[in-house]
Order: C-alpha cells, then sequence, then structure tokens
C-alpha cells in the first residue's frame, strides 16, 4: 500500500481583481495582509511562476486558480526564483481565465 505524499506547503492567496490586457491579465492578489500585483500570461519565458514569497524547496509547484461557481484551473509551474509580482506563465491558465474572467477569488501555489 502507498502512502500518499503530504503536502509540505500551501499558500492561499486572495484574488482581489484580474484585468483584462491585450495578451495578459495583471491584478491585485492579497497575502497575509499585503498587496501584490499578479500578471498572468502565456508561455513565452517558459512553463514557470515567480512570487514575492517564501521559497519552495522543490523546482515544481501546482498553481490552481477558484471561484465559487466551481470554477477552477491548475497547472504545474516551474518555480524560477522571487519578485516583486506574483507571475504565472502558463497557456492552460491564461486561456480558462480568458472565458472566465470575473469568476475567480483564489490562488493557491502549493509545494509537494
Amino acid at each position: 500500500m502507498k502512502i500518499p505524499r503530504q503536502i509540505k506547503m500551501l499558500l492561499s492567496i486572495k484574488i482581489k481583481y484580474l484585468n483584462i490586457y491585450e495578451s495578459y491579465f495583471k491584478g491585485k492578489v492579497e497575502y497575509e495582509d499585503n498587496e501584490f500585483t499578479i500578471n498572468i500570461q502565456d508561455e513565452r519565458r517558459g512553463k514557470v511562476t515567480r512570487f514575492p514569497f517564501p521559497a519552495p524547496k522543490k523546482d515544481k509547484v501546482l498553481v490552481r486558480l477558484s471561484g465559487p461557481n466551481n470554477v477552477s484551473i491548475e497547472d504545474i509551474l516551474v518555480y524560477k526564483g522571487e519578485s516583486e509580482w506574483v507571475e504565472l506563465d502558463s497557456n492552460p491558465i491564461t486561456f480558462y481565465i480568458a472565458d472566465h474572467q470575473d469568476q475567480f477569488d483564489l490562488l493557491e501555489i502549493i509545494m509537494p
């Protein structure tokens, strides 16, 4: 019998809003009473993420966006270091948000 892996760290981040621009989304998120800018775009820099929170010990993290009406999208991204912004470069996330822009209120970063 295999024992399931436990989640080592989970960051739950409130999405305040996301605005659409030509080929990306930019908005504001809140984490531990601090507000940060978020940028979500396609994978032109690769399938990567950066964020201004404690760095994971792993290279890959699971990023999930969800909302109250059973909308959710997730992708596994490579953590590429700290940034002043929350940055998500993912085609599946970007394209899904384009169809469900105003329906997200939570961003989770899961580090196995």
